[in-house]
């Protein structure tokens, strides 16, 4: 198992975050919540070179090749189960804000985990709580970053929909530099949630979402809502304005950007 494996290596960030590295794992989220299950530490961050079974929302498949950025965090906060989803928002613009003025790219954020460049997803987030009774026990984010990266590493069909830092750049970033600056913007920005600044925090995350105000297809458990994107509330549900008459608040899907003809 997973869970029973010793680290590479382990160090602390000058920020409180224990960093557990390994080589290669099934999945980042997996070892997390089995380390979470026997311990109560909480800011640990399990690291792998590799994952061989990577998970994205709704079970997908995430391909996570050698020069990615494959990590969870294990946090323990005191919020509500309906919470949760914020901690997705503030990593998805702590990964955007990071990309845009460290490397100077342009980062746009997709509803509601995917951070793109250049219109292709970079980054995708995985959030999962684990719950006892009413309340949260812990929650793990998981984050895949596509970073020293090969296109060619990724199947024939993802290409034209995937980019990575180093097509990007042109050249490889240093991944341990890149993941602590992640992380302690990440810190800022979980403190400021858990005081209870969570609108402003969205507010951060709706200037990288380009999407909104334009056309978008929104495909939940199999039904395809089309129209225009209004707005993003305060519970991250989004709200749209239908083609055929009406709004409508989107809790769970997958959208689409569509060109106005």
């Amino acid at each position: 198992m997973d869970s029973a494996r010793e680290p590479l290596e382990t160090y602390l960030t000058p920020f409180g975050y224990q960093i557990c590295q390994y080589d290669r794992v099934s999945s980042t989220n997996n070892l997390a919540k089995g380390i979470a299950r026997k311990s109560i530490r909480d800011h640990v961050v399990v690291i792998a070179e590799t994952q061989t079974h990577g998970r994205g929302r709704l079970e997908r498949k995430w391909i996570s090749p050698h020069g990615g950025l494959w990590f969870s965090i294990i946090l323990r906060p005191k919020i509500s189960l309906k919470e949760v989803l914020r901690l997705t928002f503030i990593m998805s613009s702590t990964v955007a804000e990071t990309i845009k003025t460290t490397f100077g790219l342009e980062t746009k954020v997709m509803w509601p985990n995917d951070i793109l460049v250049e219109g292709r997803k970079i980054c995708g987030i995985l959030t999962e709580a684990i719950t006892s009774k009413d309340s949260v026990e812990f929650v793990v984010i998981g984050v895949g970053l596509n970073a020293n990266v090969d296109l060619d590493s990724f199947p024939e069909n993802l290409r034209e929909t995937v980019t990575t830092l180093k097509h990007e750049l042109g050249y490889e970033v240093d991944l341990k530099a890149l993941v602590l600056s992640l992380l302690q913007t990440f810190e800022e920005k979980y403190k400021q949630l858990l005081q209870g600044r969570w609108m402003s925090l969205l507010k951060e995350w709706k200037n990288f979402a380009s999407f909104l105000g334009g056309r978008v297809a929104v495909t939940s458990f199999d039904e395809v809502s089309r129209g225009k994107a209004l707005d993003v509330g305060q519970d991250g549900a989004l709200l749209m304005k239908l083609d055929g008459g009406g709004v409508k608040w989107v809790i769970v899907g997958d959208v689409t950007v569509e060109v106005q003809s």
